[in-house]
């Protein structure tokens, strides 16, 4: 009598891109560190409430020791993100992972390398998928308010690569990537959609969701909207949410550039 063998797996395993924010540990003060994550989860509660937080340790001297690391680990959880895993880096960090209970995590897609310590979004790599192998992400630091009376700069050089056009509206919880090259949106970018490129991103439509232009450390790239609500807008790795955002831009025609390492956003006429 044959037996029937069911072949079909219980649970599928993909390995995709995935939204995740790097906290480059610059200075092991346990109780700042805390509160400064408390203070951005108080501001953007959207954007940071139970966000995943991958820890880093490659800006110390010194690798914690466990108990330290879990006591940062206990603050950060307490401020209100939930730290999923370590940041790959020394055979120290490999065994400190081990005794906290937490993955490593070597690669990161889109790496941000600007500024000194805080928090920014970055997106882990596909295992097998990416081709040039890149550091461990840094932070950029916590920005500054826009200014106002910014003026607007020449427009960026183009990219080299011809430009991903995306058609379709981005909608929420989808990711759209335009690797080395520029990223135009015919249409709406939703929100909790989010739309990354090593170049700019010009959005024909309103963005309400986020966008990450020079992903890949471009200080160059920029970002350009007709309607302007976003959840998040960085540029290689400087980062502004809604709440640092001038009201009178909101609904707004705007370019948002990099300039002296800050984000700068105007109207456009």
């Amino acid at each position: 009598m044959s037996v029937a063998v069911d072949y079909e797996q219980a649970g599928e395993l993909k390995i995709g891109q995935v939204g995740i924010a790097n906290l480059r540990i610059r200075t092991l003060d346990v109780q700042r560190l805390t509160e400064e994550m408390r203070s951005r989860v108080q501001r953007a509660p959207n954007m940071f409430g139970r966000a995943a937080v991958v820890i880093d340790f490659g800006g110390l001297s010194q690798t914690p020791d466990a108990a330290t690391a879990q006591a940062l680990l206990d603050g950060l959880r307490d401020a209100g993100v939930l730290p999923v895993a370590l940041a790959y880096g020394t055979s120290e960090t490999e065994r400190l992972s081990q005794a906290l209970g937490l993955p490593l995590l070597a690669k990161f897609r889109a790496s941000y390398e600007r500024g000194e310590g805080g928090v920014e979004p970055v997106a882990a790599a596909p295992a097998a998928a990416t081709k040039r192998e890149a550091a461990p992400a840094t932070v950029a630091a916590e920005p500054a308010k826009t200014s106002r009376s910014a003026t607007t700069p020449a427009a960026a050089a183009p990219s080299s690569s011809v430009g991903l056009i995306q058609s379709a509206p981005v909608r929420s919880g989808q990711q759209i990537y335009a690797d080395n090259r520029d990223l135009t949106v015919l249409t709406t970018v939703g929100a909790g959609a989010e739309v990354i490129a090593d170049g700019s991103i010009h959005i024909y439509g309103p963005l309400r969701g986020r966008a990450l232009a020079g992903a890949q450390g471009n200080t160059k790239a920029r970002i350009f909207c007709r309607e302007f609500h976003a959840e998040l807008v960085a540029i290689a790795g400087h980062y502004k949410v809604l709440e640092d955002i001038p009201k009178e831009l909101r609904g707004k025609a705007v370019q948002i550039w990099l300039e002296d390492e800050q984000i700068k956003i105007a109207a456009l006429d």
